[in-house]
């Protein structure tokens, strides 16, 4: 099952429906800026147009149709082990993440549904629902319904939403006339009726009764394990987290908070990376991708603030060049952010880190149609490659360890591998009850292992580009497959 990383491509496209949808498809209206909403000066010439639902659902959906294709890469292990694989295999964590998408996968497989097509449909919903909640905050608000299940459900599947609900709720709660009541009334029953459906449900999968977010709460806090796969400085959501995330859109976000003077939301994002900050040292990207909707809101705001044309102008208090400019500006705004973005979103789609997709969709088709794949051997850094959820085989495959140790100075088998390949794969073949027919592993390894590769009968059969670029160790340029061959060099 096709999975797709949040990455620049993705807040292209959202950006791009966010300005010319939420707000490009209602500016043939006229609006007036009022207490920070935009308020819409009806006409019948444009009922016709103003927030057509469909029109929007179709454009979004074309959107991530285009999006499901082009996304050919790997941009980070969550995308593949947090979900479908663990729903492959359910090895770890709570079971009602991983048995959302188990129970997606089984449905899909039995419809024949498992195409990247459907999953754009899931998507183009979610693209779609962003432009609902960006004209319930700037055009018409006062909304708030089911957002306390929302809530729960969002915790239970990822305790990391406590930190933006928490937030939510405790607005709702100071400006709530019957405070008492909306606690216990509202958040508690439900709050109690999904912690105790999941609880029963891990009780069900595991056996012994287990509290998923307070193992998470000691793990990721109490105990600082989440250091172990590394950490930031404490201002790396605003040098780089942020300003990486919205690129050319950050100007726009900030000029869309200032203008629409919706800080209660603009406390949000604020919260989301200072909280994220003072709990934990183990900063990542996809811990405030949250708030990424909302920042690109705040951009499509600033874009829809200017004039949708001349005529669009009040000509009786516009009579300056200076009016006129704001029309041209607007249009040259939308190029500039789609000059910026997209070169940057076809590469990191199309090109950067694609060898892991790669050779897993080359053994998958090995093993299926050849029959040639009987067990693969991964030496290279733990979960740098899709599993099972791309192979579809049920073959033996092994990858290095990386599991957290308690001694902060034990090396997991990743670690060993990386610093020692020789020794470590050495070690390695001594437990062999049978030669792996495949190895896969970057060319950085390979050309330190290739004496050993060749001393075991392996020789070279596929090799797949990477990257041009080092990420977060030396340069991975291409990721290479050996085959195991007897002694006389035949298959």
């Amino acid at each position: 099952m096709r999975t797709f990383s949040v990455r620049k491509q993705q807040s292209f496209i959202t950006g791009f429906i966010v300005h010319r949808f939420t707000f490009g498809a209602i500016s043939d209206a006229r609006f007036t800026l009022t207490d920070g909403l935009l308020v819409e000066e009806r006409s019948p010439s444009n009922d016709h147009i103003f927030l057509s639902p469909n029109r929007v659902f179709a454009l979004c959906l074309a959107m991530r149709m285009a999006n499901s294709l082009l996304v050919q890469t790997y941009f980070n292990p969550d995308e593949h082990w947090q979900a479908p694989e663990v729903a492959h295999h359910i090895i770890f964590g709570s079971y009602l993440h991983p048995m959302l998408f188990a129970l997606l996968c089984k449905v899909l497989c039995l419809l024949g549904l498992d195409t990247p097509w459907f999953m754009s449909i899931v998507s183009a919903i979610c693209a779609f629902y962003l432009y609902k909640l960006s004209i319930a905050v700037f055009v018409s608000s006062n909304k708030r319904k089911q957002a306390l299940i929302l809530a729960a459900l969002s915790c239970a599947i990822r305790p990391t939403s406590a930190i933006t609900w928490l937030y939510v709720g405790l607005i709702e709660l100071f400006i709530t006339q019957d405070r008492l009541k909306f606690v216990l009334l509202e958040v508690a029953p439900i709050r109690i009726l999904v912690l105790g459906l999941t609880c029963v449900l891990d009780r069900v999968m595991y056996g012994p009764w287990i509290l998923v977010p307070l193992n998470f709460l000691k793990f990721n806090f109490l105990s600082s394990g989440g250091d172990y796969y590394g950490i930031h400085t404490w201002h790396w959501y605003f040098t780089l987290g942020f300003p990486v995330m919205l690129f050319t859109f950050l100007p726009f976000s900030v000029v869309g908070i200032i203008l629409s003077r919706q800080w209660k939301l603009f406390g949000l994002i604020a919260r989301n990376a200072i909280t994220g900050q003072n709990l934990t040292r183990l900063l990542l990207y996809r811990f405030v991708l949250p708030v990424l909707p909302i920042a690109l809101m705040f951009s499509g705001y600033t874009i829809a603030a200017l004039p949708n044309s001349p005529d669009s102008l009040d000509r009786k208090r516009n009579r300056f060049p200076g009016s006129y400019l704001k029309f041209f500006l607007k249009r040259r705004f939308a190029v500039f952010l789609l000059v910026t973005n997209l070169p940057m979103a076809l590469y990191v789609s199309l090109v950067h880190q694609r060898g892991s997709e790669d050779v897993m969709k080359y053994l998958s088709q090995e093993a299926l149609i050849n029959g040639k794949v009987e067990s693969v051997l991964f030496l290279m850094p733990c979960h740098s490659t899709p599993h099972y959820s791309i192979l579809h085989q049920n073959l033996p495959m092994r990858f290095l360890d990386c599991t957290p140790s308690e001694d902060r100075e034990t090396l997991d088998e990743s670690g060993r591998c990386m610093i020692e390949p020789i020794g470590f794969a050495t070690e390695l073949a001594k437990n062999w009850t049978s030669s792996p027919s495949h190895i896969v592993l970057f060319d950085s390894e390979e050309r330190l292992l290739r004496e050993f590769l060749n001393s075991h009968y392996y020789i070279e059969i596929r090799r797949f580009f990477h990257a041009h670029f080092e990420v977060d160790r030396h340069l991975q340029a291409s990721v290479v497959v050996y085959n195991l061959t007897s002694r006389d060099g035949s298959f």
